[in-house]
């Protein structure tokens, strides 16, 4: 699989793979609203809905042009291609990826603390429900890789295929990079070396073995971008739809990507009216209604809408701004826009391998200056400064490696002073409209979040951005030098490096190498701190397993009561088979009992956060505690006692 997009054959085979998906995600997410609506969210309705999928896909199986035929042609002739050694870089980066995905379970902390128990708050009441929480991420963020895991948590009882939701678009990428750099006017030689690099981002390549959802909707964001600009060219109606579900789709899984639809919105509207306007299309009423109606319907069913109308229905705001802590929403716009641009910058070029991070953190307020330090503290999230040693999916933006090669290929391009030739196409005025808008939609983005990991919440942007350098005419000498294909080649060992490092999938010996050197140098900080990230990582997917085993067997529903960011998810485990529900710190031993939750798990981090202890909230809800337990969920955090209490 991992030679289906090399040089010349990605075209129809990317395309083809790319529909699939499409079509996958959007089963995946309307067969989820429509389960909930009818409260079927079970095995049963599933099944049904991938009968009917299937069904459907059959019938319609001329209309949803999907050239496979030709794929297995292109199958026959493409294995050679990763004998070069940028294609064969990557198929070892997905090998990589491959393997960390399946020897680690999920350690993802978004995942963890709301997505992942959220649907499983859904299977086990059988449809979305607004979740009884102080948590408001369970509620009012986007669901669509929710969607997409409900079926695979149902049906396995089990987390550890949920990487493949990351991974399958991973692999996509660089045929997607490639159909769409060439038709935005980036040379073909250029968009060849580059569709195997933009993916060693670490943004991409740390998420693709993982269970986040900020690298997933690249495939959308691509997809959406580049069938709108092939229908340009083919006029075909197909096209324009899987462009308009991809753009859904691509919505649907964050709403931090839409400003993304103002790129896309130009090119789906110039395609479109060229296409309508096309003498060889014979638009009759009849067929506009019979095709456009069901992709009208399901754009909508699939996008944010329905939680944006969910929202409104709660808590009267479409958006959940209204729930979300200070500094997620922008105050100053002005601020937000060079803000961001800083930060971006910040957490880009820092290298991997930054020893000096505990220094920057301690001493980046002091040594900025005052003026950029004030507005930044009022304007964003706390904590905007922090850097840290190595690389992590919770935060990794593009990364070092592309984002210094991006740099000297652009300065090495305008010092070459190749100039521009010819435009050999009609759609130069498109290019540029598309290329602008979408440097527009990232400052839209800006001067609206505050929010401090805006390097990992821009991923789908990234390679909507990239072709207005990657477009200077000097790039196709660049590509041939012999400095850069040796640069290239250091950008893909290091995003391996960084990929076999990584704390939450190390693919060496971590703790054990790190404890014979902490017993050599015991007074290390780095080495202690290493191996303290190591230590907690590796028990992140299950950290209260201690808490779960002292639980009494046979269980259905666990009280649990903690700070937001904790992580709830042991107590789930084995998943389906019981219920884990949230308690507010100040909810009275009456309406505990009244809920029926007699096991309750109290953190003793959240009772410290509220200036309480566990003996006065005991006195005040007439608990009984049964054991104390100490567990690190969070290095920053450290050690934090856990409470087993029973409601008298």
């Amino acid at each position: 699989m991992l030679w289906l997009v090399s040089r010349g054959l990605h075209s129809i085979f990317s395309a083809a793979l790319v529909k699939l998906w499409i079509l996958l995600s959007v089963w995946a997410s309307a067969a989820g609203w429509l389960l909930s609506a009818l409260r079927q969210l079970n095995s049963i309705g599933y099944l049904l809905a991938l009968a009917l999928f299937g069904i459907l896909m059959f019938v319609s199986r001329r209309g949803l042009d999907l050239d496979l035929t030709a794929c297995i042609q292109v199958l026959r002739k493409g294995q050679r291609r990763f004998r070069h050694g940028l294609p064969a870089g990557f198929a070892l980066l997905a090998v990589l990826v491959l393997i960390g995905g399946c020897l680690y379970a999920p350690t993802n902390h978004t995942a963890l603390t709301y997505r992942i128990p959220r649907v499983l708050n859904w299977l086990a009441e059988g449809h979305w429900h607004w979740i009884y929480t102080d948590d408001y991420r369970l509620n009012n963020r986007a669901c669509g890789i929710e969607w997409l895991s409900a079926p695979l948590l149902l049906f396995s009882r089990s987390d550890r295929a949920l990487f493949l939701l990351n991974f399958i678009p991973f692999i996509l990428m660089p045929g997607q990079i490639y159909s769409l750099f060439i038709r935005l006017g980036v040379r073909r030689r250029v968009a060849w070396q580059w569709m195997w690099l933009i993916p060693t981002g670490y943004s991409f390549v740390l998420q693709a073995g993982s269970g986040g959802n900020d690298m997933f909707p690249v495939t959308y964001a691509l997809a959406a971008l580049d069938f709108a600009l092939r229908a340009w060219d083919s006029r075909r109606l197909s096209d324009i739809s899987y462009s308009a579900l991809a753009a859904a789709l691509l919505v649907g899984a964050k709403a931090s990507n839409l400003p993304l639809l103002l790129p896309w919105a130009v090119a789906f509207a110039a395609a479109s009216w060229r296409t309508a306007r096309a003498p060889r299309q014979a638009f009759g009423a009849f067929k506009l209604i019979l095709v456009g109606t069901p992709i009208i319907l399901l754009t909508a069913l699939v996008s944010f809408l329905p939680t944006a109308i969910l929202n409104i229905v709660y808590i009267g705001d479409w958006s959940g701004l209204k729930l979300e802590h200070t500094g997620m929403s922008m105050k100053n716009p002005v601020v937000g826009v060079w803000g961001n641009f800083f930060l971006f910058l910040l957490n880009n070029l820092v290298p991997p391998f930054f020893p000096w991070a505990g220094w920057w953190n301690r001493s980046a307020l002091t040594v900025l200056p005052q003026g950029l330090v004030g507005q930044l503290e009022n304007n964003f999230e706390q904590g905007w400064h922090q850097l840290w040693e190595l690389p992590t999916e919770d935060w990794a933006g593009l990364g070092f490696g592309v984002s210094m090669l991006l740099l000297l290929s652009s300065i090495a391009a305008v010092c070459s002073g190749a100039k521009a030739t010819g435009e050999k196409s009609g759609s130069r005025r498109l290019r540029w409209f598309v290329i602008i808008c979408s440097w527009l939609a990232l400052l839209a983005y800006s001067a609206k979040s505050g929010m401090v990991t805006g390097a990992r919440l821009i991923s789908p942007y990234y390679p909507m951005l990239l072709p207005l350098a990657l477009m200077l005419p000097g790039q196709k000498c660049v590509v041939r030098l012999g400095w850069w294909k040796l640069a290239a080649s250091g950008v893909m060992v290091l995003a391996m490096v960084v990929l076999v490092v990584t704390p939450p999938r190390p693919l060496w010996p971590a703790k054990t190498i790190l404890s014979k050197l902490l017993q050599s140098r015991p007074n290390n900080p780095l080495l202690s701190r290493a191996l303290k990230t190591y230590t907690v990582y590796s028990t992140r997917s299950d950290p209260l397993a201690e808490v779960r085993e002292r639980l009494p067997q046979g269980l259905k529903e666990i009280g649990f009561m903690a700070d937001p960011d904790d992580i709830d998810i042991s107590l789930w485990r084995p998943y389906g088979q019981k219920i884990v529900r949230h308690i507010r710190v100040l909810e009275s031993g009456e309406k505990i009992r009244e809920r029926h939750l007699e096991w309750v798990v109290v953190g003793g981090a959240k009772l410290k956060l509220e200036g309480d202890d566990i003996s006065t909230w005991r006195l005040r809800t007439g608990a009984e505690l049964v054991a104390t337990i100490t567990a690190t969920l969070k290095v920053t955090e450290g050690p934090q006692p856990w409470y087993i209490v029973r409601m008298k």
